[in-house]
């Protein structure tokens, strides 16, 4: 579900057109989930995990005030270069466990996990999400991949898990997709093969609801895409009164011009036609490389 901002309604409204690339979507994204009301009190008792992922490397750098490239090796699973792929390679950052507002060094997210209770926090990006607010991740892992390390443990114990996603990645019903994929679905692939696998009990950040949380204002998903740079942009129509609107302006305006990730190839598959397409020889690639 969409993490759930109550906007007062404004007296004399007034709006403001915005469009935002990817990279700008995941710092927003990625300020507005430092600022909510779970992190922020699980910063000072209790645990915060924040998964490998891209847009984990921008909620990193807003939480530790830090620097992370490149950022396309925070994550294992991603698409770049028109397929789908998996890193070989190590994370840049290892900030990714918190314990009463102290990193925990040497952390291993597997075991730290095992101590969550309810108030304790999970951050998670996502590949998916439709317009219910339903999100689903990706894996391309037999095991179900991060997913399947903490879907049992999230939901069983009803902590706090927030999904960052970009509206660039909205499809019309995640249902559907993770009924039409699977790591053993495919007979061929661009890329590995993988499953979409459905979040359970997440709350959903997108930028509708970063807004929401920053600046106080609703905003509106009127379209998407672009060229030169625009690809895979949304636009929206931010509303509210007219010094909550200014406000959410300027912090748009602020973090216009943030870089595209950054892409190292240090990835699993090189060219999909070296496998003659083979979807299962390319997942194959997780065991023998």
């Amino acid at each position: 579900m969409f993490y759930k901002v109550d906007i007062p309604q404004p007296k004399e409204p007034v709006a403001a057109l915005v469009t935002l690339n990817p990279a700008e979507s995941r710092r927003l994204i990625a300020k507005a989930t430092v600022e909510l009301p779970e992190v922020k009190a699980a910063m000072k008792k209790g645990w915060i995990i924040i998964a490998r992922g891209i847009t984990g490397a921008y909620v990193s750098e807003e939480l530790f005030n830090i620097e992370v490239n490149p950022k396309s090796q925070q994550t294992v699973g991603i698409i770049s270069g028109g397929i789908t792929n998996a890193n070989n390679a190590p994370p840049p950052c290892t900030m990714h466990v918190v314990h009463d507002g102290k990193v925990v060094e040497n952390a291993d997210s597997n075991v730290e996990i095992l101590n969550f209770g309810p108030k304790d926090v999970f951050i998670k990006g996502a590949n998916a999400v439709d317009p219910q607010g339903n999100a689903g991740i990706m894996a391309s892992n037999i095991k179900g991949g991060t997913w399947g390390m903490f879907t049992p443990i999230i939901t069983g114990r009803n902590s706090q898990l927030i999904i960052t996603v970009g509206l660039e990645k909205m499809v019309p019903s995640v249902a559907d997709a993770c009924e039409h994929s699977g790591v053993y679905y495919y007979k061929w692939s661009l890329g590995m093969p993988g499953k979409l696998t459905p979040v359970v009990q997440g709350k959903v950040v997108t930028e509708i609801q970063a807004l929401g949380v920053l600046a106080g204002v609703n905003a509106y998903h009127i379209c998407s895409g672009g060229v030169g740079g625009s690809e895979g942009a949304v636009t929206l129509s931010i509303e509210g009164d007219e010094a909550h609107v200014k406000k959410a302006l300027d912090l748009v305006v602020s973090i216009k011009g943030e870089p595209p990730t950054s892409v190292v190839d240090t990835y699993r598959i090189k060219d999909p036609a070296d496998y003659k397409f083979d979807a299962y020889e390319q997942l194959a690639t997780q065991w023998t490389q």
